[in-house]
């Protein structure tokens, strides 16, 4: 046994190699040992002086891991005895005397399995460990304080059943730990249990009221960790509370507000302070109004301030990539299905994923500039106090900052005009001639970057006051910008004025876009053949995408009235399609093939007839060369399979010759799984980066992340297979089982609201498909699809959603006894007694309850109520 420990001992030291062979074989053999071998030699490990300060630590991680991931496998398996002598063994080791960080890790341990051990009922089957929170909480030494402390924060319901007849003790725990006496880190510690226990009880007033009594400590704690700028940690709790419990810290919301201001700090903390205040005007704005009336008159100034912290970068105008503050949580506008009303971004982004909200980038500590940050939260203070409250002070500002001779002011004006509109809508539209006519005078403003913020704002207004700015201004707007278009030496400002035409053009009526028709389709035109000249000699492919994007957006509108312009652009737009294969203009060529699919639908099957054929031969080589599946970051993809879907509707039956080379990559698509994680601070720290992935934390250690990378790509190929359901009808039939098959789950796809929708929607089309195949197999499908639809309808969390899962059991022709034998089947199912695991809310986490769309958001609002419930 001993030579097995030394083993295992050696084994931790390889597993922290640098050689990835070397520790890719060591974790082969970790992951061979059985778990309760590992267990035994992990404990060890950690208590053993001998080991490196860093073994130890692994070991504590590896063994809390086990713990989350295998806790049901192995515990419940292993003697009582043996059971017992684990408990004590940690909470012996804690009391060791080891270092702070190893203690940290075993307190990580501890929490782990504390909350595997609270059952159903509420039980807590440790009891040990509450006492030893007491002890710690009464201890003389501050690190055993802060170690209390500390398993609270990572499980503060870890009381279950006991909790009302103990709150008096939990209070005066967390409120001795906030005494100005105690260490620094005890005191950040216990502002975190303060967070993370209100957060548990986030829909309970009382208990939030209860525990009032703690916030003027807890703020100090706040403002002190502020002013040595060393820990954001407490700063980000009170983020946490102002979103989730705004009411709780009302009492505390004037000594908040005072916290914003300070020009002196690092960026990274006035980003923060500002946070906390535009959250409270989001979650909390009659709070704000009432209480604090004077904050947003000191508020609004110092954020159009800040909108004015910008670099003045020379090659800024000719850069060939739109940087990311072109993109920011913006979204892209081009049409996947019915026309609605989006919030828009004037640029496509780069990519056909959306960046994660600025929010979440700032609290996963990702870097923005001070403008980016400024912008958005002048539009979230917008949209949460609204106009009544905020158009006036931005109207006090802004003529200024127009006037000014310094650039950065007057594009920090124009990006606050198109900042406002949304949330100011009502009050900003009865002065919008005014304003419409201010900001086209700086369409010809010597500095690009004042160019570009012009036609943002356009392009921005174009959106929020649709279709009213269009019926109004069209007859300055058009021509301000085919006027920016002729700005050949600023690519990045010519490229953002097509942009803007795009937000013009997708809501513009279509008799007075129609006006306009030929002199923008001749300048689109000009422009389309330079940059393809550019490409070819330089390389160069930023406008050239946008035109591409801005010429789909016109067709779009003007529909047949495109025509005359049809065979003037198809042959160079196929070109694109067949030659742009390599790696950098793979997402011109999938902003190309979007264009020609959405402009064979504009001029409809007659007109596209001649070229379908070889368009879609086309399209099928794409998916066909690799001989598998686009990787999901490819961005063709995101393009290729709405394309096939407007091709379907062109060529309505006749498409269903392709069926068997398409049906593959689409169903796959559709299938396609997102990739989930449950992953450790320290596994964070490698990933977050990643724009692929959105996380949220879950307690004190652990983050649940989704792989976001696809989703809207599998979004538009259930929306495909509802299109080919529509259009193909019985030329589907042997299509429709699988379909179903793959459907049906999604009705409860709660990572996507466009899945669930798309999948409610097919369900009458596929039925209807089916019938050509008899009787039986209708019945045998409807029989699988009632039960799932009526217990999605009883579930779905979004009211949008809901409305077309009805909509979807009305359409169908089966007796409606059926449907009254299900619905009481499924209500007597549904009044069954349920009783959910610590372990099996943490597994429900998986499937958040908002919207995916905004991952970020969805994830940040659901899943951890769903954890720690």
């Amino acid at each position: 046994m001993a030579g097995d420990q030394a083993q295992f001992y050696q084994l931790l030291e390889t597993l922290l190699s640098s050689d990835n062979d070397i520790r890719s074989q060591a974790e082969d053999a970790y992951n061979n040992i059985p778990t309760e071998n590992k267990v035994v030699h992990l404990v060890q490990a950690i208590q053993n002086a001998s080991v490196s300060e860093e073994g130890r630590q692994t070991a504590a991680v590896l063994l809390r891991r086990l713990l989350s991931a295998e806790f049901y496998d192995f515990f419940p398996k292993i003697p009582v005895e043996q059971q017992n002598l684990l408990k004590e063994q940690l909470l012996l080791t804690l009391q060791m005397d080891i270092s702070q960080p190893i203690r940290r890790k075993i307190c990580d341990v501890v929490s782990e399995l504390a909350r595997n051990l609270i059952d159903d009922d509420g039980n807590n089957q440790w009891p040990e460990f509450l006492q030893f929170l007491f002890n710690c909480a009464g201890a003389q030494d501050s690190n055993m304080k802060e170690a209390g402390i500390r398993m609270f924060t990572s499980v503060p319901g870890v009381f279950g059943n006991l909790q009302n007849q103990n709150l008096d003790v939990i209070k005066r725990m967390l409120a001795s730990t906030l005494q100005p006496n105690e260490s620094e880190a005890l005191r950040i510690q216990a502002v975190k249990a303060v967070g993370a226990f209100i957060l548990l009880h986030d829909k309970e007033p009382a208990i939030q009221k209860h525990f009032a009594d703690l916030l003027p400590s807890f703020m100090q704690v706040v403002i002190e960790t502020m002013e040595k700028a060393d820990d954001d940690s407490a700063l980000k709790i009170l983020i946490d509370l102002a979103e989730a419990t705004p009411k709780f810290l009302r009492p505390q919301i004037e000594t908040i507000s005072q916290m914003v201001g300070d020009t002196d700090a690092e960026d990274a903390w006035r980003q923060l302070a500002l946070e906390v205040m535009v959250t409270f005007c989001e979650t909390a704005p009659a709070m704000i109004r009432k209480q604090v009336p004077g904050a947003i008159r000191t508020l609004t100034p110092l954020v159009l301030e800040m909108m004015c912290e910008l670099e003045d970068e020379p090659e800024w105008a000719i850069q060939d990539d739109a940087a990311d503050d072109d993109n920011e949580s913006k979204r892209k506008w081009i049409p996947r299905g019915p026309r609605r009303r989006r919030r828009p971004a004037v640029t496509p982004p780069a990519t056909p994923r959306r960046s994660p909200p600025v929010r979440i980038l700032l609290y996963k500590g990702r870097k923005c500039t001070n403008n980016v940050v400024a912008e958005s939260a002048l539009d979230r203070m917008c949209c949460g106090l609204g106009g009544k409250t905020m158009l006036g002070l931005i109207v006090d500002s802004v003529p200024a900052m127009l006037a000014s001779d310094d650039w950065r002011r007057r594009h920090a004006a124009l990006m606050a005009v198109s900042s406002a509109g949304e949330g100011c809508h009502k009050q900003m539209e009865q002065m919008l001639d005014n304003v419409v006519s201010a900001v086209l005078n700086y369409l010809t403003d010597p500095h690009p970057r004042v160019r570009y913020a012009a036609c943002n704002a356009i392009g921005q207004m174009s959106t929020d006051f649709a279709t009213i700015f269009e019926k109004k201004f069209h007859d300055r707007v058009v021509p301000g910008l085919l006027m920016v278009l002729d700005d050949n030496e600023n690519p990045r400002v010519q490229s953002h004025a097509a942009a803007a035409l795009v937000n013009f053009s997708e809501d513009c009526p279509k008799p007075i876009l129609t006006q306009y028709l030929d002199p923008i389709m001749n300048k689109l035109e000009i422009i389309l053949t330079a940059k393809f000249k550019e490409l070819v000699e330089r390389g160069t492919k930023l406008v050239l995408e946008q035109i591409v994007t801005t010429i789909a957006s016109v067709a779009d509108t003007v529909e047949k009235d495109f025509e005359v312009y049809y065979d003037r652009l198809m042959p160079c737009l196929k070109f694109i399609i067949a030659n742009a294969t390599t790696n950098e203009l793979k997402m011109l060529r999938g902003k190309t093939i979007e264009c020609v699919s959405l402009i064979g639908l504009a001029v409809g099957e007659k007109k596209f007839a001649g070229d379908a054929e070889e368009v879609m031969n086309m399209l099928l080589k794409t998916s066909a060369e690799s001989g598998e599946a686009l990787p999901a970051d490819d961005p063709q993809t995101s393009f290729l399979i709405p394309a096939w879907s407007r091709i379907c509707r062109i060529m309505g039956k006749k498409f269903a010759k392709y069926l068997p080379m398409v049906m593959e990559p689409v169903m796959r698509t559709a299938s396609m799984k997102p990739e989930v994680a449950l992953v450790d601070n320290e596994d964070l720290e490698s990933v977050e980066g990643d724009l692929d992935w959105q996380f949220v934390t879950l307690g004190e250690q652990q983050n649940f992340g989704i792989k976001t990378a696809g989703l809207e790509d599998k979004a538009a190929a259930c929306d495909m297979l509802v299109c080919y359901a529509r259009e193909l009808k019985e030329a589907f039939a042997e299509y429709t089982e699988e379909v179903v098959k793959i459907m049906v789950p999604m009705l409860k796809f709660y990572f996507h609201d466009g899945v669930r929708t798309a999948a409610a929607e097919s369900l009458p089309y596929l039925l209807e498909c089916a019938r050509i195949r008899g009787p039986d197999v209708i019945r045998s499908m409807w029989e699988y699809i009632l039960p799932e639809l009526l217990k999605a309808i009883d579930s779905e969390p979004e009211q949008e959603v809901q409305v077309e899962l009805l909509n979807s059991l009305a359409k169908n022709n089966f007796p409606k006894e059926t449907i009254v034998i299900e619905l009481a089947v499924s209500k007597e199912n549904s009044s069954e007694p349920k009783r959910t695991t610590q372990h099996n809310a943490r597994a429900q986490s998986a499937h958040p309850t908002s919207k995916a769309g905004a991952g970020s958001q969805c994830l940040a609002r659901s899943c951890p109520r769903a954890v720690n419930d």
